[in-house]
C-alpha cells in the first residue's frame, strides 16, 4: 500500500518548528539581559571623601549681665540737696550724681579752723618765748665764760663766788632754753593734729558729694530730694542706697561648661554669641573660669566678656553662646550619613571597583555634618550616603556622586 504526503501538513511542521525555535532564542535573549542588569547593579548616593577643617563646638543658653553692677551707697548720713541723675542717666567715673546736706559736718570745720588758729597762735608765743630765754642764755654764758677765763690767767682777781654765780645762771637758762624747745615742739605737735583733724573732717565732708565709681548707666534710683540716706558703713542700720549703676559697655555671659568639655576651654577662645530677641550675633572670648568644677551641677563656671560699645545689648537678656572648643584643619572627613554604628564597631559603606565594601572606620572629632576619620579611608574614597537598608557588602552597584544640603544659619555682620 503507498502512502502519498500532503503538502499542506509539510508547511504546518515547518511554521512549529520556526516558532520554538524563536521562543529558544528569546529565552536566551530575556536571560542574558537580566544578568547583564545583576552585573551592572542598583545605583547609590556616594560622596567623596575629602579633607576639611573641622571644629567641634558647645552651645550654652546663658544670661547677659552687665561686668559691674552695684547699689551706690552714701559714706556720710545727709539729706539729699541736690539730686543730679535719674532713671537711664549715664554718667562717667567720677561725675557728681548727688550732693548731701551735713549740718554737722559743716560745723565741725568751722570748730577744726578755730582749734588750727588756736594752736597756731600757741606757736608763735613758744617760738617767741625759745627766742628769749636763748638770748638770755647767751648773756648769762658770755658772762660765765669771761668770769671763767680771767680767773683762770689772773687767780686772785675776780671771787670763785662770783664765777660760780655766772656759771649758776648759765646752766639755768641752758636748761631754760631746753624746756622752751619741748614746749615749741608740743606747740607744734597740737597744730599738726588740729590741721589733721581739720582734714579728716573735710575728706567726710567731700563725700557729701557722692560720685560715679565707674562708667555706666543709672538702673534704679532709691531716692528724691530731702531723703535721708544713713551711712552705708554702718551695720546697724538698713540704709538705703541712692542709685543702682551698671555698666553696660562690656557685659559678662557666665556658661556652665559641662565636665566632660572642660580640658578643651582655654583663655582667648573666642566665642560667638547670638542674641535672638536682637536678631543679632557679637563678637566674644573667654576671659576667665573658675578652675574648678561644681559637685552638685558638674560644671566649671566659665566666663565671656562681650564688648558693647553701641550699648545695643541690655542686661537680661538671653543669648545663646557657641564656643570652639577643638579644630582640627586638613582633616580626612565623611558625612554622619555615611557612618553606621554597630555597638563598639564604626564603619562605612564603601564602593570599591563597582561593589559594596563594609570598612571598618576610627574617628575623631565630629561636628553636626562631618566626622574626622582618622584610619580606615583615604582621599578620594566614595562612601555610601543614601539608604543602605537593601545593600550588602559584595554586592554590584552604580555609585552616583549626590551633593549633600547642609542647612546653616547665616549669621550677622
Amino acid at each position: 500500500m503507498h502512502t502519498v504526503s500532503d503538502p499542506r501538513r509539510k508547511v504546518a511542521g515547518g511554521i512549529a518548528i520556526l516558532l520554538l525555535a524563536l521562543q529558544a532564542g528569546c529565552g536566551r535573549s530575556q536571560k542574558v539581559s537580566a544578568g547583564s542588569e545583576m552585573a551592572v547593579g542598583v545605583q547609590v548616593g556616594v560622596v567623596k571623601v575629602a579633607r576639611k577643617s573641622l571644629s567641634r563646638q558647645l552651645t550654652v543658653s546663658s544670661e547677659l549681665v552687665p561686668f559691674q553692677e552695684v547699689d551706690v551707697f552714701a559714706k556720710e548720713s545727709g539729706y539729699v540737696r541736690d539730686l543730679l541723675v535719674d532713671y537711664g542717666t549715664r554718667v562717667t567715673k567720677g561725675q557728681v550724681m548727688a550732693v548731701l546736706e551735713i549740718p554737722e559736718l559743716e560745723v565741725q570745720l568751722q570748730q577744726d579752723e578755730a582749734a588750727i588758729k588756736n594752736a597756731g597762735q600757741q606757736v608763735t608765743r613758744a617760738e617767741h618765748e625759745l627766742g628769749r630765754v636763748e638770748a638770755q642764755h647767751k648773756v648769762y654764758h658770755l658772762q660765765f665764760e669771761r668770769l671763767d677765763g680771767v680767773a683762770k690767767t689772773k687767780p686772785g682777781l675776780v671771787a670763785q663766788q662770783e664765777v660760780d654765780d655766772a656759771q649758776g645762771k648759765d646752766l639755768a637758762a641752758e636748761a631754760q632754753v631746753e624746756a622752751d624747745k619741748s614746749n615749741l615742739q608740743a606747740a607744734q605737735s597740737v597744730l599738726l593734729a588740729a590741721q589733721a583733724k581739720k582734714e579728716h573732717d573735710r575728706v567726710l565732708f567731700e563725700y557729701s558729694k557722692i560720685v560715679a565709681p565707674f562708667t555706666g548707666v543709672v538702673t534704679q534710683r532709691y531716692a528724691n530730694l530731702g531723703t535721708l540716706l544713713q551711712a552705708g558703713t554702718s551695720s546697724s542700720t538698713q540704709a538705703m542706697p541712692l542709685v543702682r549703676l551698671s555698666q553696660d559697655d562690656l557685659f559678662r555671659l557666665v556658661i556652665p561648661v559641662p565636665e566632660s568639655y572642660v580640658r578643651y576651654v582655654r583663655i582667648g577662645d573666642p566665642v560667638d554669641v547670638n542674641v535672638t530677641s536682637l536678631n543679632h550675633r557679637f563678637p566674644g572670648k573667654v576671659t576667665r573660669f573658675s578652675v574648678d568644677v561644681r559637685e552638685d551641677t558638674r560644671t566649671m563656671h566659665t566666663e565671656v566678656d562681650v564688648p558693647n560699645p553701641q550699648h545695643v545689648l541690655l542686661p537680661g537678656l538671653y543669648a545663646e553662646a557657641t564656643i570652639t572648643l577643638e579644630r582640627k584643619e586638613n582633616a580626612i572627613a565623611a558625612p554622619l550619613q555615611a557612618v553606621s554604628h554597630d555597638g563598639a564597631q564604626t564603619s562605612v559603606y564603601l564602593v570599591s571597583a563597582g561593589k559594596i565594601e563594609d570598612r571598618k572606620v576610627s574617628l575623631g572629632i565630629q561636628t553636626a555634618t562631618d566626622a574626622e576619620v582618622v584610619s580606615g579611608l583615604q582621599e578620594g574614597d566614595l562612601v555610601v550616603v543614601s539608604d543602605r537598608s537593601g545593600l550588602k557588602p559584595g554586592d554590584y552597584v552604580r555609585p552616583q556622586i549626590v551633593e549633600l544640603i547642609q542647612y546653616q544659619t547665616p549669621k550677622e555682620e
